[in-house]
């Protein structure tokens, strides 16, 4: 699929169709995050690898000591 790259101020911008929205989940005012560099392009994602870790690190740690954190709820 052809994107169309444009001029944004300064910048430049590519055009993302409907389709490839829908399929990235995003919308207007989302993030996009390169995660990865190859001799044939780059991968984009709408996730930010290093909060998924610390969101990975917190469940971990929740289920851990789950009774404390009930306690601290009290």
């Amino acid at each position: 699929m052809e994107l169309k790259v444009i001029q944004a101020g300064n910048s430049i911008a590519v055009l993302l169709p409907k389709e490839v929205a829908a399929r990235l989940n995003v919308e207007k005012g989302d993030s996009l995050w390169m995660t990865g560099e190859s001799d044939t392009g780059i991968s984009l994602t709408p996730y930010d690898p290093d909060f998924a870790a610390q969101m990975e690190a917190a469940r971990l740690i929740m289920k851990k000591r789950r009774n404390v954190l009930h306690e601290l709820a009290k």
